[in-house]
């Protein structure tokens, strides 16, 4: 596969940006293409199935297009598919998990807080994660209920985030809770209004790093690095692209598809 090739992105919608930030910040040499399925968003709320169909779809999107490697940049949709993605497909694929072991290897209370959307909370693959590290370890789990459909259709809006987070996170430090794991990519974006509800001593963590780190290995173990300063991005959304385009470059161009 051609080093130069790019690199694929796909979420329900802006949440995956978060990833793209990172990728373009630690390896500005690389080419991406990124799908915003917001037309489907969110995948929270949607059944098993249709998470499955839905990652099939975009996944086949981007390899249509020659990426040489793609992050399926939804917690939601790699808890639900990964597995059948990775093994459908012939191209390297890296899936975002909540960042429940450096949590739990870090915790002084013994109390971690998730936030992550229903999907990802019932997956098998959560449950395999928070069984294997949570030995003497109390995990306070919370659905984030409409947060990502109001980030969808509002963007960052104080006014509705606000009373929803301390509904959410509240309960959370009732519990002693001193970390609070994203398990969205949509809520980095609430970095910022979770620490006006969070005590100073509260640590947030989120996966965008560690994903971006395991990019890096794969690039180099399977020899696709690029090695060219010519980049190209490409943004593409299946849904009204409003909101979207308040969380890109003003250079940046956004195309409408069909899956």
């Amino acid at each position: 596969m051609a080093s130069n090739f790019p690199i694929g992105l796909f979420d329900s919608g802006i949440g995956g940006l978060s990833i793209y930030n990172e990728i373009k910040n630690s390896m500005p040499n690389e080419s991406t293409i990124y799908i915003a399925d917001n037309l489907n968003a969110p995948y929270g709320k949607k059944a098993e199935s249709e998470i499955i169909q839905l990652s099939i779809k975009n996944t086949q999107k981007l390899v249509d297009l020659h990426c040489k490697l793609i992050i399926v940049a939804c917690n939601t949709a790699t808890t639900n598919a990964i597995e059948i993605l990775r093994k459908k497909f012939n191209v390297p694929i890296v899936g975002i998990e909540p960042a429940i072991k450096p949590a739990m290897l870090e915790t002084k209370s013994n109390n971690i807080g998730v936030l992550a959307t229903e999907k990802t909370l019932s997956s098998n693959l959560f449950l395999q994660t928070s069984d294997r590290f949570s030995k003497g370890i109390n995990i306070h789990e919370q659905i984030g209920f409409d947060l990502v459909k109001i980030i969808e259709e509002n963007g960052i809006n104080e006014e509705l985030l606000i009373p929803k987070l301390r509904e959410y996170i509240e309960p959370m430090l009732e519990k002693n809770i001193d970390h609070l794991v994203l398990g969205c990519t949509h809520y980095y974006y609430l970095m910022y209004l979770l620490k006006k509800i969070l005590p100073n001593g509260v640590k947030i963590l989120d996966s965008s790093r560690a994903v971006t780190k395991r990019v890096m290995n794969l690039l180099k173990d399977y020899n696709i690095d690029s090695n060219t300063s010519k980049t190209k991005n490409i943004f593409l959304c299946t849904g009204n692209d409003n909101v979207i385009k308040k969380f890109l470059s003003s250079n940046d161009k956004i195309s409408k598809i069909n899956l």
